[in-house]
């Protein structure tokens, strides 16, 4: 199996920072992978997300995207992957439309593919009937959708999600996580980081577990659960790291 994502001897601390956040920390994430990132508040879950990505620089180590140094800030790295932060990073006076518009233009996509994959992607997510109302009316589960289309509109090979259900519905819910399954199947690689660990059950097949700036297990969810004895995530998240997940 080829690897998506490869972090090698990384250590990274922010100004005035007394200790490092990470320090020769190495993980490697497969490709195809439902990769989930989990860890107590404080953990590193979205220091880490935002390293490799790069929003964040480091001086120390690697992190490989495709056997692309991600540290190289290259165009070709960044339109390997896409990012659905927990914040919106819509313009909320502007439709779906016209925000895809914007975003697919910026990714570097002609009009013909931006028109077809907008019509595509607000169909698939039930956001067809108000693709030309301003987002700002929509309720959270909407907002979460197209927050989600922006960071797909491209059709990246990797898939950042950082809390991307985070105030939305129970249907929405559904509906998103279907679609990041289905994403999934036609070969996109996801990173998905929460609090809602029901749902990353539903959603993840992998997982490592952060605990002060340390990966403390890294493996198959379902063999996790087995070698520690434990009936699902959140008790073995209690086991690992002897805290209550918030």
């Amino acid at each position: 199996m080829h690897t998506a994502i490869k972090i090698e001897n990384l250590s990274f601390r922010y100004p005035k920072q007394s200790s490092d956040c990470f320090s020769n920390l190495n993980l490697e994430i497969p490709q195809g992978a439902r990769f989930g990132l989990f860890g107590p508040n404080g953990a590193g879950k979205t220091t880490l997300m935002n390293l490799m990505t790069g929003v964040l620089d480091f001086s120390e180590g690697n992190i490989f995207m495709f056997d692309k140094s991600v540290k190289a800030k290259d165009k070709e790295v960044k339109k390997l992957f896409g990012f659905v932060p927990q914040d919106f990073s819509f313009y909320q006076e502007l439709s779906p439309v016209e925000n895809l518009e914007f975003f697919g233009a910026w990714a570097g996509l002609n009009k013909n593919d931006i028109k077809n994959r907008t019509e595509n992607l607000l169909n698939i997510l039930g956001l067809s009937e108000v693709k030309n109302k301003p987002v700002e009316k929509f309720s959270g589960g909407m907002k979460r959708k197209v927050n989600l289309a922006i960071g797909v509109i491209h059709q990246p090979k990797i898939l950042f999600l950082d809390e991307p259900t985070v105030g939305v519905d129970v249907q929405s819910r559904h509906e998103i996580i279907h679609y990041l399954k289905q994403l999934n199947e036609q070969g996109t690689t996801l990173v998905y980081t929460s609090h809602q660990l029901n749902e990353a059950e539903k959603l993840c097949n992998k997982i490592a577990l952060l605990d002060e700036g340390r990966i403390i297990a890294n493996d198959d969810l379902d063999k996790l659960l087995q070698h520690h004895a434990q009936s699902d995530l959140e008790l073995l998240f209690l086991n690992l790291t002897g805290k209550e997940f918030s």
